[in-house]
């Protein structure tokens, strides 16, 4: 232990576990909550895959058996994220690559749902491509998702012209046009937060710092970019609604290669631990009576990490535990339906592993699970 130091992909019927599907291993970790929690109290968790995705779900709530992994087709996926609002339905975003009758390449976003845990997923919907140009279109970064509380889809992509650009549901579940947030030389993944109160913040890394673009209202335009002289390692940077109206966003440090969080109107505080190469997946939690931050990273060396520190009490210091697995991409964190902290990751192997909370008091894992 450490202190501070309607263009369809495919739809999605899932039958059972076949033998195929039992061949098929994960080729990496997902952006965003790729461990879910479903209205039944079950856990679900989703991973790319060769040709689409995986997903494993929990038989009974609290596990520790899941059923899976069953397959859903979607070709073309170079980059998939899943974001889950507070209805809990569970959103797919993927950037998709394809050959046009010409032969050339051709990049487009696409969306499905899936509305009950275990169940089958809508089909694939193109969202298309905020850059009118094929060429500049290839360009596109992965999608970042956002719910507002009141289900309205949110996707965020890095465009070809290195700025931020929004695409949003409509009333009726109409989508919008593209917008540009403007920016520049911004990360290839942004960080947007989703506040009780219906607005939505969005953090991004930049050459020159960091932008952070904000709602004023919920469903309203985004002001910004403010730009911050702030170092944070591009890659790194994820969110959590740490009190009322206000978000906390994390990141590694550029400079010292500690772990920092930061929120507006005050300096970055410094967290230490050993410096990360993905998104810190973050969770808000009560352990022992107190309100908590839950953070797990994938080090340089491949290695998970978890922390664990008092909410908006950064002041205090974060305890750091360097766990003996190796992981692809970020890890994942969720409540599971009894309450307890669950902790997801991908092994090098491609198969999912889970270690859950033992129980209420401190932050035991179980030993790890292979699903």
């Amino acid at each position: 232990m450490r202190r501070g130091s309607s263009d369809r992909v495919g739809a999605a019927h899932p039958t059972g576990l076949t033998a195929a599907a039992r061949e098929r291993i994960a080729s990496g970790a997902a952006h965003g909550d790729w461990l879910t929690l479903g209205k039944s109290g079950r856990l679900s968790l989703y991973a790319p895959t060769d040709g689409g995705l995986l997903r494993w779900t929990e038989i009974t709530v609290g596990g520790p058996e899941w059923s899976g992994p069953h397959f859903v087709a979607a070709p073309g996926l170079t980059h998939l994220a899943v974001a889950q609002g507070p209805d809990t339905y569970v959103h797919f975003l993927g950037r998709r690559e394809r050959a046009a009758a010409d032969g050339a390449r051709s990049v487009d976003l696409v969306h499905a749902i899936q509305y009950q845990t275990g169940l089958a997923f809508t089909d694939w919907r193109s969202l298309g491509n905020p850059d009118k140009d094929r060429e500049q279109g290839r360009q596109m970064g992965a999608p970042v998702g956002a719910i507002a509380p009141d289900g309205t889809v949110h996707v965020f992509v890095r465009n070809a012209q290195r700025g931020l650009s929004l695409r949003r549901e409509g009333p009726g579940g109409k989508w919008k046009a593209w917008e540009d947030l403007h920016g520049v030389g911004i990360d290839a993944l942004c960080a947007p937060v989703a506040l009780a109160t219906g607005r939505i913040e969005v953090c991004a890394a930049a050459e020159t710092g960091v932008f952070l673009w904000r709602q004023l209202e919920p469903g309203g335009d985004f002001t910004g970019p403010r730009g911050f002289s702030l170092r944070p390692s591009p890659g790194t940077v994820s969110a959590v609604e740490s009190g009322p109206e206000r978000a906390t966003f994390f990141w590694t440090d550029a400079d010292s290669g500690g772990a920092a969080a930061w929120r507006v109107g005050r300096w970055p505080a410094a967290l230490g631990g050993s410096p990360a190469d993905r998104p810190y997946a973050a969770l808000r939690t009560s352990l022992d009576g107190y309100d908590c931050v839950v953070l797990a990273y994938r080090d340089r060396d491949g290695s998970a990490v978890l922390g664990v520190g008092g909410t908006e009490d950064e002041d205090n210091g974060f305890w750091w535990y360097t766990l003996a697995e190796s992981c692809q991409g970020a890890p994942a964190l969720a409540r599971d339906g009894h309450g307890r902290v669950v902790m997801a990751l991908i092994d090098p192997d491609g198969v999912p592993k889970v270690a859950r909370q033992e129980n209420a008091a401190g932050l035991t894992f179980s030993q790890w699970h292979r699903l």
